[in-house]
Order: structure tokens, then C-alpha cells, then sequence
């Protein structure tokens, strides 16, 4: 497993269009595998990729580290049931953004509050970087998927 990144594979995400992703938005490049995760911010909305529900816990951890840099300490992935006993994976900050989400989201709720997976404590890794990939290296990096 990387400890910069927290994951086994070095070309787990971007999950979703994943050249698109690649191409259009700004990366997280992990300085230890090279890695690129989302970390676009929609200005728009006020919320990055990491801020949006995933469908698994393992979904989520490939986007915790984005999270962890952006605020710049550990952040946690909260297990949340929504309607109807979904399941679903939001990576907060701190309780006390999840409680905030939770009081704007009736629907929602989070079983003990604590989080699901959380890192000890945030570190800066030398060779990190935040940008937007050349063409070739998304064609590199798509073609080592």
C-alpha cells in the first residue's frame, strides 16, 4: 500500500470518464506511486470530488488523500444510511462538518459518528503535485491502467 496515497494499485482512479477526468480537471499527483486523484474544485458549488457520496468505502479511500491535502489534516470517511437503509460513503473533515451536512440532510444519518477510516495524522511528501496532466501524460497514464 502507498502511505502517501493509501491505496494498492498506482492507477486506481479517476473512476468516472476517466479520460475526461484526466484531461479537463486538476490532478493530485502522488509523489510516491504517481497517482493522480481529482481534486477539482467547482467554484460553482463550492465542493471538490472528494466531497461527493461514494458507493463504497473502497470508492472513497481513492479519494481521501485529495481530502487530506486539501485541508491540509487527516479527514475521515463516515459510513452514512440514507432512505430506505442506503448505504453510502462521505469523507468529512471533522465531526463537527459532518454533523453541519447532517442537520442540512434530515434524510441522513451516521451510526456511532466516528469515522470509518481515518489516517493518524497528515503528512507532506516531497514530489507531491497539484496540476493538470500534459496530453501525453494521460496517454501514459491511461495506457498503464
Amino acid at each position: 500500500m502507498c502511505e502517501e496515497c493509501y491505496v494498492d494499485e498506482s492507477r486506481a482512479t479517476p473512476l468516472l470518464r476517466p479520460r475526461d477526468c484526466l484531461e479537463s480537471h486538476t490532478q493530485y499527483v502522488c509523489g510516491t506511486c504517481g497517482r493522480c486523484i481529482c481534486i477539482e474544485h467547482d467554484p460553482r458549488r463550492g465542493l471538490r470530488r472528494w466531497n461527493f457520496p461514494f458507493r463504497s468505502l473502497e470508492i472513497a479511500k481513492l479519494y481521501l488523500r485529495a481530502a487530506d491535502y486539501s485541508m491540509k489534516r487527516p479527514c475521515g470517511i463516515y459510513e452514512m444510511e440514507g432512505a430506505g437503509g442506503r448505504l453510502s460513503y462521505k469523507i468529512f473533515a471533522d465531526g463537527e462538518d459532518l454533523r453541519l451536512y447532517l442537520g442540512r440532510n434530515k434524510g441522513k444519518a451516521c451510526k456511532g459518528m466516528a469515522p470509518a477510516l481515518i489516517v493518524g495524522e497528515y503528512r507532506e511528501y516531497a514530489g507531491t503535485q497539484v496540476r493538470r496532466l500534459s496530453p501525453d501524460e494521460v496517454e501514459r497514464y491511461l495506457s498503464e491502467r
